[in-house]
């Protein structure tokens, strides 16, 4: 899959740098945990089911990409506030990222990703032997 990738995104018309987000008509917050030797990634997405979203982890980026419906074309509003329309948010992290053992909630509206780093990208104690 081809990705165009910006190191910034558009939000209320001012770039916001955030780990290499797209730009995108809908901005869904997110924040990025580090934890032991995982990245928890939770992001704010009310009324999405998990068929709603995809998720892609290549090598140390992660592309979250979803789609708020819009309601039944005969509806009329007196005011819209609830965004519509698709989203994608990709995060570039600093390490390799293990996507085996990458595990993904979704739970009252905010999507948990939980993505381990690659064993070859955490750190290693060396023995040193005396002669």
């Amino acid at each position: 899959m081809s990705m165009y990738i910006k190191p910034y995104h558009r939000h209320y018309g001012r770039p916001v740098h955030n780990f290499g987000a797209v730009e995108s008509d809908i901005h869904v917050p997110l924040d990025v945990i580090i934890e032991n030797d995982s990245y928890v990634i939770e992001m704010i997405v009310p009324g999405l089911e998990p068929d709603d979203l995809e998720i892609e982890i290549v090598e140390n980026t992660i592309d979250i990409q979803g789609e708020f419906k819009a309601a039944d074309e005969d509806v009329k509003y007196l005011r819209k506030e609830r965004p519509t329309g698709k989203f994608r948010r990709i995060i570039r992290l600093p390490k390799l990222l293990e996507m085996d053992k990458s595990e993904a909630d979704l739970k009252n509206g905010i999507l948990s990703l939980r993505v381990p780093v690659a064993e070859e990208a955490l750190p290693r104690t060396i023995k040193i032997k005396a002669k």
